[in-house]
């Protein structure tokens, strides 16, 4: 019976991680899983091993909940694809409070991490900020350098309906969107498809996915997934440690990375006015888009528990 409890869990996380804007790090920290499936995602096979009641049912319904739910991300790409991109404007504005909360925030907990990180500074709050400030402008220069790559690899968000042809560049596109993904993923409060997304390469992967079940299509997805599919392996395992430090050690920082990020993905991300030619579709947008804050302002955010997820992950 756990087993199977351990599985629905797994779904609802996959679920999650398909969704942009919604954290499964912090669905995993509601589950009261994090420190669990932390300790598998070590290097430490005799442990995974021992574990095997609670790995093999949790990365089953995982995997089961991203197939699942591809099929439905696929189908709004195909019939609302002005209406989609706006919704997922809306997820990425709407994780912008979340993040800046964790990165200027005031709360007991990350006080006491940025204390640590300023060392025996005479103004440690002062420097803290400063540090954060470059973080967040270091991660707005990153995404605008994705962005002239996305530009130059020819890879168009809205290019959903085929799957693209596949290229070395593409590969790695693809490969890097899927380590940082899941890195992501293992932070609570953060999207890793939010990231996929912001990378540009989200349709692509979600379309591929859904292709899997298509015979004829079945080789040219599979050839597509490979390079992401080894991106996260590599995220996951080599990621959990990392991110694990620095959240112990640079919390504020690591946050404001992030959310330099996510600010620089607005106008990356958002679709424009152009599509907008008839008054439904224009409401349908606004909709969705206000839709999309919404989401991912309260399902990546865990209710009054915000200090429990901090502590979590140190």
């Amino acid at each position: 019976m756990n087993m199977l409890f351990t599985f629905l869990k797994g779904i609802i996380v996959g679920m999650c991680n398909v969704i942009p804007g919604v954290s499964g790090g912090t669905v995993i920290v509601i589950f009261d899983i994090y420190e669990e499936f932390l300790s598998i995602l070590s290097f430490n096979l005799k442990k995974t091993f021992k574990n095997w009641r609670f790995v093999l049912p949790i990365f089953l319904g995982i995997v089961f909940g991203i197939l699942l739910f591809s099929k439905l991300i696929d189908f709004l790409y195909g019939n609302f694809p002005t209406q989609t991109n706006y919704c997922f404007s809306g997820l990425i504005i709407g994780s912008i409070p979340l993040l800046f909360g964790y990165t200027f925030g005031k709360n007991k907990k990350q006080s006491e991490n940025q204390k640590k990180s300023d060392g025996d500074s005479e103004n440690p709050s002062k420097l803290g900020r400063l540090s954060s400030i470059i973080c967040v402008l270091v991660g707005f220069a990153v995404i605008f350098s994705f962005y002239i790559l996305k530009q130059k690899f020819d890879v168009k968000p809205e290019n959903f309906s085929t799957l693209p042809t596949f290229t070395f560049k593409l590969a790695i596109l693809l490969f890097v969107a899927g380590i940082l993904g899941s890195v992501a993923m293992i932070v609570p409060g953060i999207s890793g498809s939010l990231i996929i997304l912001i990378m540009g390469v989200y349709p692509i992967i979600m379309t591929a996915i859904s292709s899997i079940f298509v015979p004829e299509e079945f080789v040219h997805a599979l050839i597509l997934l490979l390079p992401c599919g080894l991106g996260i392996i590599i995220g996951l395992f080599g990621g959990a440690y990392l991110i694990k430090l620095l959240l112990r050690k640079f919390q504020n920082q690591t946050y404001a990375f992030i959310l330099g990020l996510i600010v620089g993905s607005v106008v990356n991300v958002f679709p424009g006015f152009n599509e907008i030619d008839s008054f439904g579709k224009g409401l349908g947008s606004v909709i969705s888009l206000l839709a999309g804050i919404a989401l991912a302002y309260f399902g990546s955010k865990t209710p009054k528990n915000d200090d429990k997820v901090a502590a979590k992950t140190n």
